[in-house]
């Protein structure tokens, strides 16, 4: 497994990776414009200056062309989606990590690899478990009172692994995302959920997404979810109460996805390749 980066990388090192990522994740297509220097600024939460030489470094790499009026291009024609892989075996792939470490930008390039369907925890279950909240008289962005985390979080994650099972019922592989933090750590639930997949004949591989905490808090902030301000409010608080050295004490696969690490894109080709490798 890859050991661990510690950053040392410039701030514009980090902005050019959380861009690079979007477009290799399909959240940027080819031929698209993408904003204006000052609204990725103000979105990333960084200076122009900083955007901008972060834009350089991209159109080095050719992944952006600089067009008239400052019009920035995506240049990115081998991301279009691939024709779907169907193994033999279907394959469940769990893909676990802390906020803002790339899940969900890791499983949207291994599905744009693959053709698989990605099934993203908060892309299911947000709308509902915000409404939850609120009838339950708390923030909708709350996810660290006892009450969403004994009565909603279960729920969530029951909901998230029946689509899961509801598709490789079908024969499809699936891509899982969530944190996956409590559960990763559980050889019991790691068990339990094996044998879920394994009695319906599906391979399970778990991942985990590494992150160093430099990284992960230029990610956090350029998603702009409501549900990180108060990890931003007081970001060493929240370092304090997470071990960026956890590992699932279970087999899985490591990404790092720190700016001194490989491009993510690359990472995903050859994890794409060891679980299409790894199907009886």
């Amino acid at each position: 497994m890859t050991r661990p980066h510690v950053s040392h990388e410039t701030l514009t090192a980090q902005v050019a990776r959380v861009i690079r990522n979007e477009i290799h994740a399909g959240m940027w297509r080819d031929g698209e414009v993408l904003p204006s220097t000052r609204k990725l600024a103000e979105r990333i939460g960084t200076s122009t200056y900083t955007v901008n030489h972060a834009m350089q470094l991209l159109a080095e790499e050719n992944l952006v062309v600089n067009r008239a009026r400052s019009n920035r291009v995506v240049n990115y024609p081998q991301g279009q989606p691939r024709e779907r892989i169907r193994p033999d075996v279907p394959r469940a792939v769990l893909i676990g990590g802390f906020a803002g470490s790339g899940k969900t930008e890791l499983g949207r390039i291994l599905a744009r690899l693959t053709g698989w369907p990605i099934l993203d925890k908060d892309t299911l279950t947000r709308p509902v478990v915000e409404t939850a909240l609120e009838v339950l008289g708390l923030s909708p962005h709350d996810r660290e009172s006892a009450d969403y985390l004994t009565r909603i979080r279960p729920r969530e994650y029951e909901a998230l692994m029946a689509a899961a099972l509801e598709n490789v019922d079908c024969g499809n592989s699936a891509l899982i995302t969530a944190p996956f933090i409590r559960e990763f750590s559980d050889p019991a639930w790691v068990s339990r959920t094996r044998a879920q997949f394994e009695t319906r004949k599906v391979e399970v591989s778990l991942v985990w997404i590494y992150c160093d905490a430099d990284s992960m808090q230029t990610y956090i902030r350029q998603r702009g979810a409501a549900r990180d301000a108060a990890k931003l409010a007081d970001w060493p608080a929240y370092l304090g109460a997470i071990d960026l050295n956890l590992r699932p004490p279970v087999p899985h696969h490591l990404v790092d996805n720190s700016v001194s690490a490989e491009p993510l894109q690359t990472q995903a080709q050859s994890l794409a390749r060891t679980l299409l490798a790894d199907t009886h």
